[in-house]
């Protein structure tokens, strides 16, 4: 991973999984880069599931694709409020379009789910949310991380570091935009 590895967003909302935001914003800000964690409003505090607060640096409506090198949404509970938000979901489609790197752990396949996008590709998640990522279309398995195209998922925190392996690959690889 180069010195600068780029500019990320992550959502945020209230019940976020507290070690799938902070591991991967950590880790990629150890390895050079910028996370912006975006919620529904800007410099709010946002409780995680365990009550690890995260501030949001900015509002979800104002985050435009072509500013980051990829999208990476931690689960918890906050992805099935965050999957309403149209913006939410149009930021995700544009993200795959540009054929940057989406990256979803446990409930976060929820996103990719409501924003369909999810057809054809070979994914992972908790199995409390398999059901749904079939439904939109995915072909789900059973493993730590799943790389298919530009999308990397993953099942559990237990997961986290193979889910940032295949971040970190993915990024270093052709697909990633070096």
């Amino acid at each position: 991973m180069s010195e600068d590895c780029g500019r990320f967003l992550m959502f945020v909302d209230d019940l976020y999984e507290d070690l799938e935001l902070w591991y991967p914003k950590l880790r990629i800000e150890e390895a050079g880069g910028e996370v912006v964690a975006a919620g529904p409003e800007a410099g709010k505090l946002y409780a995680g599931k365990h009550g690890y607060p995260c501030v949001s640096d900015a509002a979800i409506e104002d985050m435009r694709e072509n500013l980051f090198r990829g999208l990476v949404i931690p689960g918890g509970f906050a992805p099935d409020k965050l999957r309403r938000l149209d913006r939410v979901k149009e930021l995700t489609r544009e993200f795959m379009a540009s054929g940057k790197l989406v990256a979803h752990i446990c409930h976060g396949g929820w996103i990719p789910a409501s924003a369909g996008v999810c057809k054809g590709f070979r994914m992972t998640s908790t199995p409390g949310i398999k059901d749904d990522l079939i439904n939109a279309g995915a072909i789900w398995v059973d493993e730590p991380v799943v790389t298919d195209r530009n999308m990397v998922s993953s099942r559990r925190p237990g997961d986290l570091p193979h889910f940032m392996r295949g971040i970190f690959e993915f990024l270093d690889g052709p697909g990633g935009l070096n």
